[in-house]
C-alpha cells in the first residue's frame, strides 16, 4: 500500500484538479490511498476533496508541516508520497515515485521528483528554467540531501522514527529541506527521480516571484543555524547563486558610496561585470531551452539575488538569538579550524612516514603476493562512500573469503573483529597490532574524505545493518584515530563505541581533538584491541 498525503489550505481553486489527477494514475487504485489534510480551510476545500472520493482529515490551521505529519500518522502505506494541492501529478507519477524505493536492498529511503508547467507567462517560464537548471545538477548525483514535498517519497518507518517535519517551520517553505538535511546527515540515501513529474502553477508576476524568494531566504536563515554546513554546499543550490548574492550586496554598497567616493565607480563596473560572468552558464542554458527569456534573464537573476539576500539578512537578524532545538554538529569556525589542522597534519604525516612506508612496502611484497596497498569502499560523512587506502595486511582477495571466517548475517551486531583471522599475513599481524597499516590514510585526510580525529570509517554492509541511533555517528568525517582507538578499539561492542563517538560529536572542541591525538600514542604502543 502507498499513501499519498496532500495538505490543503483554502485550495478550492486547485485541489479538485490535483485529486482528479491522483485518481487517474497508471497503477491500480487499490494499491494506493489518497489523504487530504484540510488545514483549517475557510472555503470549499474539504467538500471538494470529499466529492473526489478521497479520505479527508480535518485540523485547525497549523501549517503544512503539521498537516503532513498528521497525514502520515493516519496513513496505511509503508511508502509515503507527498504532493501539494496546487500540483497536478502526471498519470505515472506514483509509479515513477515508488520505482527508486522498490528494492529494499538499495538502501534508498527517500526520493524527489520534478516540477513541470503548462504556463506561458514570462515569469513562469523563467521559474521553470530555474528548476531545470537545478535538476541538471541533481541528475549528476547518486545521492542528494534536498527533497521538496511538491513531489516526494519517504519510507514511513524512517519518516516517523525521525519525527517527520519540524513544526517550527509550519509557516515557512523550508520544512521539507530541514527533514532531508537531517536524514542525509545520518547517511540515509535520498535520490532524484526526474520522471516523477507534477505540473504546477509557477509565479506569474514579478511581485509573486520576489515575495516567494524573500520568504525562502528569511526562513533559510533559521535553517542554516541548525545546519551551518549547508551554507557551504547542498545538492540543490547552485554555488553561483551564493556568489551572486554576495556580489549584488557589494554592488549595492558601491553604488551608495559612489557619490561621495568616486573611486567606488570602478567597483560598480567590476562588480557588475562579475555578476554577468557568474550568470553566463545559466544564460547559455536559457539560450538552448527558451531563447526569448534572455530579454528578462539578467534583471530576473538580479531580483532573485536581491530578494534572497534581503530575506537572509533580515532572517539572520530575526533569529540571531533564538534558541535552536538542534545543536549544529560543527560551527563554521570549528569546521574551518578542524579542516586546517587536518591538512597540516596530513602533510606532516605523509612526509614523516614516507621512509617507513617504503620499508613496509618491501616487507609486504616479500611476505605474500599481491599489491602493497589495499583499497576498499567505506562510508564517510553523511553516508557518502569513499575509497579508503591502507597497507595490505591480509592475503590478496581476502574480502571474497569473508564467508569462510564468519557468517555476517548471523551476527548480533554488525560490527565485529576476528582475533585470529586466518586471512591475516605474518607482516599483517605486526601492521595491525601497531596500526601502521593506517598510515596511507593521511592521503584520505588530505583530500577531504577523512579527518585526523573522528569515528572510524565503516564498511558499507555494516552501515546497512545500523539502526537509526547508530547512524548519528555518520554526521562527521571518519577519523584515522578517535574515541574508539583510545578506548579499547576492537574490544568495544558497537553500542558502547557509538556512545563514545556521539559524545565526541556532541561535545566537540578542537582541544578535544588534540587530546585524542596525544592519547593515541600510548594506545598505539599497547596494541590493545588491535587485530
Amino acid at each position: 500500500m502507498i499513501s499519498v498525503i496532500v495538505p490543503a489550505y483554502n485550495a478550492a481553486k486547485t485541489v479538485g484538479a490535483c485529486l482528479r489527477a491522483l485518481n487517474q494514475q497508471t497503477i491500480p487504485r487499490e494499491q494506493y490511498q489518497v489523504i487530504v489534510v484540510d488545514d483549517g480551510s475557510t472555503d470549499e476545500t474539504a467538500s471538494i476533496a470529499e466529492t473526489c472520493g478521497v479520505r479527508v482529515i480535518h485540523q485547525s490551521n497549523r501549517g503544512p508541516a503539521v498537516a503532513r505529519n498528521q497525514g502520515v500518522e493516519s496513513a496505511q502505506g509503508d511508502l509515503i508520497l507527498f504532493t501539494d494541492s496546487d500540483c497536478e501529478p502526471a498519470p505515472d507519477w506514483i509509479e515513477q515515485m515508488r520505482a527508486p524505493l522498490a528494492d529494499p536492498a538499495a538502501d534508498i529511503v527517500g526520493a524527489k521528483g520534478a516540477y513541470h508547467t503548462h504556463q506561458r507567462e514570462w515569469m513562469a517560464r523563467f521559474v521553470q528554467v530555474e528548476y531545470e537548471d537545478k535538476y541538471d545538477r541533481l541528475a549528476r548525483q547518486s545521492r542528494i540531501d534536498f527533497v521538496d514535498t511538491y513531489s516526494a517519497a519517504y519510507r514511513r518507518d524512517v519518516f516517523l522514527e525521525n519525527g517527520g517535519f519540524d513544526p517550527v517551520f509550519s509557516t515557512a517553505s523550508v520544512e521539507d529541506q530541514e527533514l532531508s538535511f537531517r536524514l542525509a546527515q545520518k547517511g540515509y540515501r535520498l535520490v532524484f527521480a526526474p520522471a516523477a513529474v507534477v505540473y504546477h502553477q509557477h509565479d506569474r508576476t514579478v511581485g509573486e516571484y520576489v515575495r516567494r524568494k524573500f520568504g525562502i531566504g528569511y526562513w533559510k536563515a533559521l535553517l542554516v543555524r541548525w545546519h551551518p554546513e549547508k551554507v557551504v554546499h547542498d545538492s540543490h543550490t547552485p554555488q553561483t547563486l551564493k556568489v551572486q548574492i554576495v556580489v549584488l550586496g557589494l554592488l549595492g554598497l558601491a553604488v551608495v558610496a559612489w557619490p561621495v567616493w568616486p573611486m567606488a565607480g570602478w567597483g560598480v563596473l567590476a562588480l557588475t561585470a562579475g555578476f554577468v560572468l557568474t550568470a553566463l552558464p545559466f544564460l547559455f542554458k536559457i539560450l538552448r531551452r527558451d531563447p526569448a527569456l534572455l530579454l528578462i534573464a539578467l534583471p530576473a537573476l538580479a531580483l532573485r539575488a536581491a530578494a534572497l539576500g534581503a530575506g537572509l539578512a533580515i532572517g539572520y537578524a530575526r533569529f540571531a538569538f533564538r534558541p535552536s532545538p538542534h545543536k549544529p554538529v560543527f560551527s563554521p569556525l570549528n569546521r574551518f579550524a578542524k579542516r586546517t589542522m587536518d591538512i597540516l597534519g596530513a602533510l606532516v604525516g605523509l612526509i614523516v612516514s614516507s621512509p617507513l612506508l617504503a620499508v613496509l612496502a618491501v616487507l609486504i611484497k616479500l611476505d605474500s603476493p599481491g599489491p602493497v596497498l589495499f583499497r576498499q569502499t567505506r562510508v564517510g560523512e553523511n553516508g557518502r562512500p569513499f575509497r579508503i587506502v591502507k597497507l595490505r595486511s591480509m592475503v590478496d582477495g581476502a574480502e571474497v573469503r569473508l564467508a569462510e571466517v564468519v557468517d555476517v548475517d548471523q551476527l548480533e551486531s554488525p560490527a565485529f573483529k576476528i582475533k585470529d583471522d586466518p586471512r591475516v599475513t605474518r607482516i599483517g599481524q605486526f601492521l595491525r597490532r601497531t596500526s601502521l597499516d593506517e598510515l596511507p590514510q593521511f592521503w584520505n585526510v588530505l583530500v577531504g574524505d577523512m579527518s585526523l580525529v573522528g569515528p572510524r570509517p565503516e564498511e558499507v554492509y555494516m552501515v546497512q545493518k545500523y539502526n537509526d541511533w547508530h547512524r548519528k555517528r555518520l554526521a562527521v568525517k571518519p577519523g584515522i584515530t578517535g574515541p574508539m582507538q583510545v578506548n579499547g578499539r576492537g574490544d568495544l561492542p558497537l553500542d558502547e563505541r557509538v556512545r563514545l563517538e556521539l559524545d565526541y560529536i556532541q561535545s566537540y572542541s578542537l582541544w578535544r581533538d588534540i587530546v585524542l591525538l596525544v592519547k593515541t600514542i600510548p594506545a598505539w604502543i599497547s596494541g590493545k584491541g588491535a587485530y
